[in-house]
């Protein structure tokens, strides 16, 4: 039988890191006969024994929430709760150092410090860095782009540890003028609204089913046509519009389109989705669509 040969951690003069040196395990007789080995005791970290049993930590959090108010919070205890700087809190809600929040009041948190950027047209990765103090490779990693075009109109970016530029905090979005028969409702009639303006422009529609048909709102090109999670967004397309808007449809059950197809209005593009732990559900409660509009009012917030 062989003696195992084990290494114990031990302090390095030069690096004041530590270093493997091998040891022998002490030896001890056994009735005066046998010899078994005897190990020192060691020490396992949680992150170590669960890389040893194959359990890997859990993956940071990418997708932007809202969290309802609870009776006693503040704008600080929030950000600290959801480990997020108070600038980051204040930016993303549109509030400032003085402002108080009561319960039931919805606001919306990033998953990381720093700031959204919504992509206008013409713009670059390296200008909205630029515009917001952040790092391109950052940027890129952070929202899983391809790569530094991989970009579009309407595009929600999250900046990691990115800032407001001061201009942005009085400065008011340019909105198209529509036609009031600009948009049709994207589902079928009745258009039931089930909840109201939330982050980035968007408003609920459902009828309480999955596996409706989705209608483009309006005529354009489909810029993309997205299959999975998508930090919380799950299946979801967008279009660009002929006059710079651009709407989206989250929380597809399936897509009928494909990127750069063009369609028309009332066009079917999709079935609805939603259903929690169905595939492409993504971080939703129910079956529903998610339509945002980006450029202009959002004709069905109330």
């Amino acid at each position: 039988m062989f003696a195992k040969i084990f290494e114990k951690k031990e302090p390095s003069p030069l690096i004041g890191s530590q270093i493997s040196v091998i040891e022998s395990p002490d030896l001890n007789f056994v009735q005066g006969s046998s010899l078994m080995a005897q190990v020192p005791p060691n020490f396992i970290t949680p992150q170590v024994l669960g890389q040893l049993v194959g359990i890997a930590e859990p993956e940071a959090r990418k997708d932007i929430i809202e969290y309802a108010v609870e009776p006693g919070d503040t704008i600080t205890a929030i950000a600290e709760k959801f480990g997020i700087s108070l600038n980051t809190l204040l930016w993303a809600n549109d509030l400032n150092k003085k402002s108080t929040v009561k319960p039931g009041q919805k606001l919306t948190i990033l998953p990381i410090s720093g700031v959204t950027h919504i992509v206008k047209k013409g713009e670059t990765i390296s200008e909205i860095a630029k515009i917001h103090k952040g790092k391109i490779d950052e940027i890129i990693a952070f929202n899983e782009l391809s790569s530094e075009g991989d970009i579009f109109i309407g595009d929600i970016l999250i900046i990691p540890n990115g800032v407001l530029p001061v201009a942005s905090k009085t400065s008011s979005p340019n909105l198209a003028p529509l036609a009031s028969s600009f948009f049709i409702c994207p589902i079928a009639s009745p258009c039931k609204l089930t909840q109201g303006l939330h982050f980035s422009n968007a408003v609920d529609l459902s009828h309480g089913k999955c596996g409706e048909p989705v209608y483009s709102a309006a005529g354009g090109q489909i810029q993309r046509a997205m299959f999975g999670w998508n930090k919380g967004a799950g299946n979801y397309i967008t279009i660009l519009h002929p006059n710079g808007v651009v709407t989206k449809y989250y929380h597809l059950q399936s897509i009928l389109v494909d990127s750069g197809e063009n369609v028309s209005q009332g066009q079917i593009i999709a079935l609805m989705g939603g259903q929690p732990g169905a595939p492409g559900s993504g971080n939703s409660t129910g079956c529903h669509l998610h339509f945002e509009v980006q450029g202009a009012r959002n004709p069905f917030a109330k």
